[in-house]
């Protein structure tokens, strides 16, 4: 498989991504948040910047109890996207992480901007 070359395969992954799919999933997604912060990873599945952020990202995350990881396919499901920006007042980026406490946004970055070790410093 060459450097642009995109599958329909679901991608391998050492973290436990959640997938979120509806919109109902990411409303019940963000209330939880309540109990524990919400990691929400947007991915461009057509990217290759996005590409090179998320496999940062999980290179340098450390799974942990402490934070659920949420993964949305801007591709398959920009309502889901577009719902998320609404409901956190974060402004649409790609790719973009934002981490969610108690229903509210406490931490957001995009493209190169998205570290791992600065979001555990957020959280």
């Amino acid at each position: 498989m060459g450097l642009f070359s995109f599958s329909k395969k679901p991608r391998p992954s050492k973290l436990n991504w959640i997938n979120i799919n509806t919109v109902e999933e990411l409303k019940q997604a963000i209330a939880e948040t309540e109990n524990v912060e919400g990691l929400f990873f947007k991915h461009s599945t057509r990217c290759n910047i996005s590409a090179m952020a998320l496999n940062g990202f999980e290179n340098q995350w450390e799974q942990d109890d402490k934070c659920e990881l949420y993964f949305i396919d801007l591709i398959a499901h920009r309502d889901v996207s577009n719902a998320l920006s609404e409901l956190t007042g974060v402004e649409h980026q790609s790719p973009q992480v934002i981490v969610v406490k108690n229903n509210e946004a406490i931490y957001a970055a995009s493209h190169n901007g998205i570290s791992a070790r600065e979001i555990k410093k957020s959280i």
